[in-house]
């Protein structure tokens, strides 16, 4: 039998009344001296045969009253009430962590500020249920394991204590006795805030943040994602800009420009790469450490409640990346979190993630549902976030996602299904949608899985959008090509159509796809650099037209040469050559329009709503098509080649003046200036299978909107 290495507090340091006496004890093994005081008397305490500080005195005084004194070998003393003279504040209902739905386990799990009877401190819960012992351990204790074991709620797997006359910002682990009899220590599952790197230490946190935001909250009850429109800058915070010297900047300074920036380009919305702690400055922030936690890289969480106070300030939204299918296997963090597999699968097959090196939550473990839930709630709740944008949804959704043949575990029916992983976004995506009218939830998924945007009442999987990934690859391959080449291969062009409202998408240019020797957009594009940038106009002239809400990444709408490797790029950005290709203008004016353009935006996700005018036009590798309300009507135009195509005919639906209101060839674009502009009047003469035409100069690899104006 394993003999327990820490201390039952409930029977060896709880104060006990006798009468007129008080018992007390006190476990410090690095104090040289012990004494209490209490009223004005003062008794020093003597070491006990289990090398416990011992004392019984006669009072009539509360034993939450007496102070425990230390002095250790440096000189250093310190004066605090006694931890185990306060019981812990566990919440009503606390079971249904384990049993049942419990999606604001935030609200009592971790460490929180309580002030009892004028005794401020921090009340802390962990959840170890095959935990032999645990003990809380910090600068307040000198990281000694025996001075603060925490109290076990009997049967439930719940441990706590709280400490009084602890601060903020006071860094903590909790060390737990495995029934392995090993000791480990690990930082907060439920911690507010963390220590920087290299540091893994959770801290104390009592936010004192006022928001200011509430006009902004209101309007955000009313937001229908369907009918909105959405135009979304895609963030990594740590590489949009660096200070001077190149070391991170704060939340504060990054909101300011950032809002500032996004509001003149037109931007409806910010998503920000995991903004949650992650262990590597080099990286995208994927392996999440924090689940609670912002990155402590840019300050601390009242200082990212001001940058998303400060977003809404100007009426930008904050979709935050969130990663539940998988974590990191660092030792401080979840993994074998009470020596056993809390977090992850215990089954091997199911529990490592072969692309990344990471573990799996078990989606069927209750417990685990609530901490993900519970996280996703939080954002949402406590920081104000708009949305969640969920990674790498497809590794949850198979079983077999990247795995080899006999290296997978089927599910009870023998299919490849992760049953579990569905059921806990089903579960997820009805609570987000019932408690937090107006938030939205994003699924980055790449495969054919059906239904991932439908309601959970209709089958689907309950997501509010889902990125397009398939039009992602087919465009940019398609883009790539010499143009020579592109009319054998018109059909990554208008593939999109026969599956386009299957699901409510959103139209990604995202970090993806300019790393890792993908090259940046600009890199990917053929000719000599007037083709490229001419080419990289077309490609988001294309992406704005089309049906879909928008999201591009950062450096993209420069456009910046080289793909992001982690590094700052606003001096790419305030660059004199990328200046005067102006296509950032042309993303300006992409937005107006999608903007204040209903018949863009409010049924994206309805085909009727749009219509093909002509898509065999291979040998020229034109196409068109329109969109249309019952008021408005944009006709769009496409030629993917660097040749002029002049008195270009046109099939309209309606007779009328169409009005020039973009050419991706203007000379303020960074263009020739060529193709048609101003307002042109239809003829009555059928083409394209319409009743009415127009004649158009189409300018070289150029885009041409025009409105109905009349």
């Amino acid at each position: 039998m394993i003999q327990p290495t820490y201390l039952d507090p409930e029977i060896n340091l709880v104060p006990i009344k006798l009468g007129k006496n008080i018992e007390i004890k006190v476990s410090d093994p690095k104090a040289t001296e012990v004494w209490v005081e209490y009223g004005n008397e003062k008794k020093s305490l003597k070491r006990n045969k289990d090398s416990l500080w011992y004392v019984r005195i006669e009072s009539d005084l509360d034993p939450k009253e007496i102070l425990i004194c230390k002095k250790f070998e440096s000189g250093y003393v310190t004066r605090r009430h006694n931890p185990y003279a306060f019981r812990v504040d566990y919440p009503p209902g606390i079971s249904n962590y384990y049993k049942g739905a419990d999606y604001r386990a935030f609200s009592y799990m971790g460490s929180h500020y309580r002030d009892y009877g004028g005794v401020e401190g921090f009340n802390f819960i962990l959840y170890a249920p095959s935990a032999i012992g645990v003990s809380i351990v910090g600068d307040f204790n000198g990281w000694e394991p025996s001075v603060n074991p925490m109290f076990k709620i009997e049967n439930t797997g719940f441990w706590g204590l709280f400490i009084p006359d602890i601060g903020d910002n006071e860094l903590y682990k909790f060390s737990i006795t495995t029934q392995h009899g090993n000791v480990i220590t690990k930082s907060d599952p439920y911690g507010f805030s963390s220590e920087k790197r290299p540091g893994t230490a959770s801290k104390t946190h009592k936010s004192k943040f006022k928001w200011r935001d509430r006009k902004y909250i209101e309007k955000r009850v009313q937001f229908k994602v369907e009918s909105s429109p959405i135009s979304v800058y895609e963030v990594h915070l740590g590489s949009w800009k660096r200070g001077e010297n190149g070391g991170f900047l704060p939340y504060r300074d990054l909101a300011m420009e950032l809002s500032k920036y996004c509001k003149e380009m037109g931007f409806t919305h910010i998503e920000l790469l995991p903004i949650m702690e992650h262990p590597l400055d080099d990286s995208w922030g994927y392996q999440t450490s924090g689940y609670f936690s912002p990155t402590s890289r840019h300050g601390g969480p009242d200082d990212f409640k001001e940058f998303i106070d400060i977003m809404h300030s100007n009426d930008i939204g904050v979709i935050l990346d969130w990663v539940p299918a998988h974590f990191p296997r660092d030792e401080s963090f979840l993994s074998e979190f009470d020596g056993t597999n809390l977090f992850e699968y215990s089954d091997p097959l199911k529990r490592d993630h072969p692309d990344w090196g990471t573990l799996i939550f078990d989606f069927g473990k209750r417990s685990t549902i609530n901490f993900l839930i519970s996280s996703a709630s939080f954002w949402i709740e406590e920081y104000h976030a708009d949305a969640i944008r969920i990674d790498a949804v497809s590794s949850m959704l198979y079983l077999d996602y990247s795995r080899r043949d006999g290296r997978w575990r089927p599910n009870i029916y023998g299919g490849n299904e992760n049953l579990e992983a569905i059921s806990f976004i089903k579960e997820l995506n009805d609570h987000m949608m019932k408690s937090y009218p107006g938030s939205f939830t994003v699924a980055e998924e790449s495969t054919s899985w059906g239904g991932v945007t439908k309601r959970l009442d209709q089958g689907g999987l309950g997501f509010s959008l889902k990125w397009n990934m398939g039009w992602m690859h087919d465009i940019l391959e398609y883009i790539s090509l010499d143009p020579i080449y592109r009319k054998y291969h018109q059909d990554q062009l208008t593939f999109i159509f026969w599956y386009g409202f299957s699901e409510n998408y959103i139209l990604p240019l995202s970090h993806d796809e300019v790393v890792y020797g993908k090259r940046s957009i600009y890199g990917k594009m053929p000719g000599d650099p007037w083709q490229k940038l001419a080419n990289v106009r077309l490609l988001y002239s294309f992406m704005f037209s089309f049906p879909g809400k928008k999201l591009l990444f950062m450096g993209n709408e420069i456009p910046v040469r080289e793909e992001w490797d982690f590094r700052a790029y606003d001096s790419l950005k305030n660059n004199p050559e990328a200046n005067k290709e102006n296509v950032a203008n042309l993303i300006k004016d992409l937005n107006s329009i999608y903007r204040n353009s209903r018949c863009l935006y409010e049924h994206d996700f309805d085909s009727r709503a749009f219509g093909w005018i002509d898509y065999s036009d291979r040998d020229q590798s034109v196409i068109c098509f329109y969109r249309h309300d019952k008021q408005n009507m944009f006709v769009f135009v496409m030629n993917f080649t660097p040749v002029p195509r002049n008195s270009y005919r046109v099939g309209v639906p309606q007779a009328g003046t169409y009005r020039t209101v973009i050419n991706s060839d203007y000379e303020k674009y960074g263009g020739s200036g060529e193709g048609s502009s101003g307002d042109i009047i239809s003829q009555s003469t059928p083409y394209h299978g319409q009743d009415f035409s127009i004649e158009l100069d189409l300018p070289p690899l150029g885009a041409l909107y025009l409105r109905r104006v009349l």
